[in-house]
């Protein structure tokens, strides 16, 4: 059964499953789930815990069998923990059905994992498995636009709260970071006292932790979040982001939208779900324009320097929505 992970507590406060498998790509939240998991194992009797990395090609699948078969050190209930690290391999996925096809009645199996790449791996037979026998639970990576309520509600658990103003600073200090961002909401707890916190609070105690990558860039270019676009193309050059990865990945986005159907990665599948509509006309000049940026980088042409391309190509792009 598949849950979403903003119902998983209600889930638990239910009925606690044999089975439960949780993927996605935010680690604070892939590790807050499990933790919710774990608590309430605990208190229906699961006293111990098991822990397995089955990360590369030597993990011994045999293992994950004996501690479903052998009982807990003093007779009671345990936890066995299968932390995965990338695509499951035949003998993972054998072990996973072979698993969930019999249940240990005293053994509870909480599996964590990264999003599968690619398609079609909610039909994969270890997938089914794990959707039949208990419960499965995707976590969603916070988008930028929804991250000032996630950040507001993770100040009222401590009983503070922020204009919109203030929790928009904090979004832009934290974006691309959600561990950095949970860490810094803890911070002003300490830093702060409860009830409503100021501008000049949050600036003060706050660091600038936001992680840019080259798919913030893109997904910030395809939404038409001009300010955002502008905002990575600096963060990624002080970072010392290579031009050249940046032109691939804008590329990459450019020619999707414009191609629908070719392979791009999962992060950038999600950016395109939610992009503007461009005509063909404004699309084909972009990609132009990227190939102006491509000679700038190389040092030849008539382009200017390549971040200003790269800017100009943003400018340009939305300009013509």
């Amino acid at each position: 059964m598949r849950v979403p992970a903003e119902q998983l507590a209600g889930s638990l406060a239910k009925k606690l499953a044999p089975v439960y498998a949780i993927h996605g790509d935010e680690p604070l939240l892939v590790l807050e789930a499990a933790d919710a998991v774990r608590t309430a194992a605990r208190k229906g009797g699961y006293a111990e815990r098991e822990v397995f990395e089955a990360a590369g090609r030597g993990f011994d699948w045999s293992e994950l069998r004996h501690a479903g078969a052998s009982l807990s050190l003093f007779g009671g209930r345990k936890i066995v923990e299968l932390r995965l690290t990338g695509k499951l391999a035949a003998q993972a996925s054998a072990a996973i059905v072979d698993w969930c096809a019999n249940p240990s009645p005293e053994a509870l199996l909480l599996l964590t994992m990264p999003r599968p790449e690619g398609g079609g791996w909610w039909e994969a037979p270890w997938f089914v498995a794990l959707n039949k026998a208990g419960v499965v639970v995707e976590v969603q990576p916070v988008a930028r636009a929804a991250l000032p309520g996630w950040l507001e509600k993770r100040l009222a658990r401590q009983k503070q709260h922020a204009s919109r103003e203030v929790l928009e600073y904090l979004a832009d200090r934290v974006e691309g970071n959600l561990l950095a961002a949970h860490q810094e909401v803890q911070k002003l707890a300490l830093l702060a006292p409860e009830g409503e916190l100021s501008f000049d609070t949050v600036r003060d105690a706050v660091a600038d932790v936001a992680r840019f990558d080259t798919n913030v860039a893109a997904e910030a270019l395809v939404t038409g979040d001009t300010v955002r676009y502008l905002r990575v193309l600096e963060g990624l050059r002080a970072e010392g982001e290579a031009p050249t990865y940046l032109l691939f990945t804008l590329s990459s986005a450019l020619f999707a939208l414009s191609s629908p159907g070719g392979w791009v990665n999962k992060t950038l599948q999600r950016a395109l779900g939610s992009a503007r509509r461009f005509s063909p006309a404004a699309l084909t000049q972009a990609i132009s324009h990227a190939a102006v940026i491509d000679r700038a980088i190389k040092g030849v042409g008539e382009g200017e320097e390549p971040w200003q391309e790269f800017a100009k190509l943003g400018l340009e792009l939305h300009a013509s929505h």
